[in-house]
């Protein structure tokens, strides 16, 4: 039986417009010494709805931006959520091959690009003739400026035009194993995550949250939070040591929000220790998984603050968290968690046949709740596919002990199978990570004539250490047992990383000759 109305709840729109008014003087947005104050984002946001109305854009159309962070990239995403237009935003690391691919399958209806980008957008649009419209956030030589336009408007009360079920947003995958996937969000998905945020991930008071991870990926779902609460969102156009230091020093940040890798550049670095970073109230982490002994450095380096949050891209954010009070730096064990289930979140972990399997055994993370994706765009048989069995099948398989915490330990596509065994990457890179002279470990299964797979583990050791191949393989089989063990080590200055900040497995495994068919 369908909803009745009167059980029909609000939109992420409505969240959105009691901020900017319930907080007028206080300054919502920072960013390059620029200021914005609530009222001032509400009267840029109302010129942005009014302007893309003139310019013929509505309901169900899609609008894509290209920009490293910026106020005014938010502005025109709280615009189309409120129009009920599909925003999409392009990760600024990404290549031109996924950029063009993105705008012409989410059939963009315009482009609004920053002058960073002014000669990849003149790229683009030879690439992607079908779009007509393509403007600017600032000047530019070649593209309308969109707030010249925009600043035609006088500002008007915000209204939201959308229901529950519309989507407001295409958040494209990454893309390592093959072509992005188009996520529809619903302003219910976006409108629960933030709630969600808002309920577990303990907010300090009026936070001052320091953002240099791309708003136009996961860290963008903490600005509605920020702005619920008051708070000012302090925007940095990328992630540097020296800089984000310096901005905690400056803005008395309260709230720090990192990948892992950020994290441990944060550790590594000789001037972190003697930061005065006594404003931190709370490190948010996730993205990907983080080594246990590092984020046990991390309590030690920054104090009992950290708060890791697990989710995807079609449950984005709030499938279950890691809180300040589950963090207890002499449990590793513990540590190496990705917590409990957000409230109202189903969570189980299945079998092949969607049927719950043993505690402490490994299945499949499947998902239940008003989190999730309304399907993949154009893609209706990858969409019942994630949907089989009546659950969100998120591809990461895990296990969850006597207490109800959830433990992965690696995506099913990047398991080993080496002599019919299985090997779960992640467990070996966390043994891995434990020793003292290991920075980072990522672990990957590479052709071998008797093995099917070999285990090959691919080190970065920490400055001035030089970790022996023999040691690490050993470690790996007195922890994990021989089966575990890699075959071979390989020592490398860095990862390669994906455009959000992850570890490239996909990289990883075209660098070892192992196609894109790779499923173990």
């Amino acid at each position: 039986m369908s909803a009745s109305p009167v059980h029909v709840g609000g939109t992420l729109g409505d969240v959105i417009i009691s901020a900017l008014n319930r907080y007028p003087d206080r300054i919502a947005f920072v960013c390059d010494g620029r200021s914005y104050r609530y009222r001032e984002v509400r009267q840029q946001v109302s010129r942005a709805v009014q302007a893309l109305r003139a310019l013929g854009l509505g309901k169900g159309d899609s609008l894509v931006q290209l920009t490293r962070n910026l106020p005014e990239q938010w502005f025109v995403m709280a615009a189309a959520y409120l129009l009920g237009l599909k925003s999409v935003t392009l990760h600024a690391m990404g290549s031109i091959d996924d950029h063009a691919f993105v705008i012409d399958d989410a059939a963009a209806a315009a482009v609004i690009v920053d002058g960073h980008f002014e000669s990849r957008a003149q790229e683009l649009r030879a690439r992607c003739p079908a779009v007509t419209r393509w403007f600017c956030h600032g000047d530019s030589a070649t593209l309308a400026p969109f707030w010249l336009a925009a600043g035609a408007f006088e500002p008007a009360p915000l209204v939201d035009e959308t229901g529950p079920e519309d989507i407001v947003r295409i958040a494209y995958t990454g893309g390592t194993t093959g072509r992005p996937k188009g996520v529809l969000l619903s302003s219910r998905s976006m409108l629960f995550q933030a709630l969600l945020s808002l309920i577990e991930k303990d907010w300090p008071d009026d936070p001052i949250f320091l953002c240099a991870a791309p708003i136009s990926h996961g860290a963008g779902a903490n600005i509605i939070p920020t702005l619920s609460r008051g708070g000012t969102f302090v925007m940095m156009p990328g992630f540097n040591v020296e800089r984000v230091l310096e901005a905690i020093e400056q803005h008395r940040a309260s709230v720090l929000y990192v990948v892992p890798t950020m994290l441990y550049g944060l550790l590594d670095h000789p001037r972190t220790r003697a930061a005065d970073l006594s404003s931190l109230r709370s490190i948010m982490y996730g993205a990907s998984p983080a080594f246990p002994t590092r984020i046990r450095e991390a309590i030690d380096v920054f104090g009992p603050i950290l708060c890791q949050t697990y989710g995807q891209t079609e449950a984005p954010s709030s499938i279950t968290v890691l809180r300040k009070c589950d963090h207890d730096r002499d449990d590793l064990k513990r540590l190496s968690s990705c917590g409990l289930p957000y409230p109202g979140i189903q969570v189980d972990v299945l079998d092949q046949d969607c049927a719950p399997v043993e505690q402490g055994s490994i299945g499949e993370i499947c998902v239940r709740g008003p989190i999730v994706m309304s399907g993949y765009w154009k893609q209706p048989d990858l969409t019942a596919e994630a949907f089989r069995g009546g659950w969100l099948h998120t591809g990461d398989m895990a296990y969850r002990d006597e207490a109800g915490f959830y433990y992965i330990v690696d995506r099913k596509k990047d398991m080993i199978i080496t002599g019919g065994f299985n090997v779960y990457p992640r467990e070996v890179e966390d043994v891995l990570a434990a020793h003292p002279d290991v920075a980072a470990a990522a672990v990957i299964g590479v052709p071998d004539a008797k093995w099917g797979e070999a285990v090959k583990a691919v080190i970065v050791p920490r400055a001035g250490a030089q970790p022996s191949a023999e040691d690490l393989i050993a470690l790996v089989r007195e922890k994990k047992g021989p089966v575990n063990a890699p075959k071979s080590v390989e020592f490398v200055a860095a990862l390669p990383l994906t455009a959000v900040g992850k570890p490239d497995k996909a990289a990883l495994r075209r660098a070892h000759g192992v196609g894109e068919g790779h499923v173990g």
